[in-house]
């Protein structure tokens, strides 16, 4: 590990090596083509200080016991977060969880699942936008 790090110190290959290593190299293009799919039907560019402000909304359209998305995952989107039920769900930030947001079909069922129940409905892909454009800031 010192090896890694003093090479990452030292060169813009190693820098290449360590992101295919940590698998954020092979994440980030993936999660990339997840936010531009939403981009034609948002119809406006996304926005993180928008996701932010779902993120911690309480918007009162859905289910009573998940009045917002911070009931479950934390008000910190870089801290752990526990289901109603007491499981640990992994934090929502990129920056802790790198391969979070790179599963299409797990990206289209958990905004499914989670707007439901937070909002009442399905989120609009601006908000699925901003959303995820907060997250990567994370």
């Amino acid at each position: 590990m010192k090896f890694l790090i003093k090479a990452l110190k030292c060169s813009a290959p190693a820098i290449l090596l360590w992101g295919l290593i940590s698998g954020v190299a092979v994440a980030e293009p993936a999660r990339d083509a997840i936010i531009n799919s939403f981009v034609t039907d948002a119809g406006t560019p996304f926005s993180a200080e928008r996701g932010k402000a779902l993120f911690l909304s309480k918007p009162g359209g859905g289910k009573p016991e998940t009045p917002s998305c911070t009931t479950c995952h934390g008000s910190s989107p870089a801290a752990t977060g526990k289901t109603r039920a007491g499981k640990t769900i992994d934090p929502m930030a990129v920056s802790v969880t790198p391969n979070r947001y790179t599963d299409p079909k797990k990206v289209a069922k958990w905004f499914r699942r989670n707007c439901k129940s937070v909002l009442g409905r399905e989120c609009t892909a601006r908000e699925k936008g901003d959303f995820l454009t907060y997250m990567s800031s994370q």
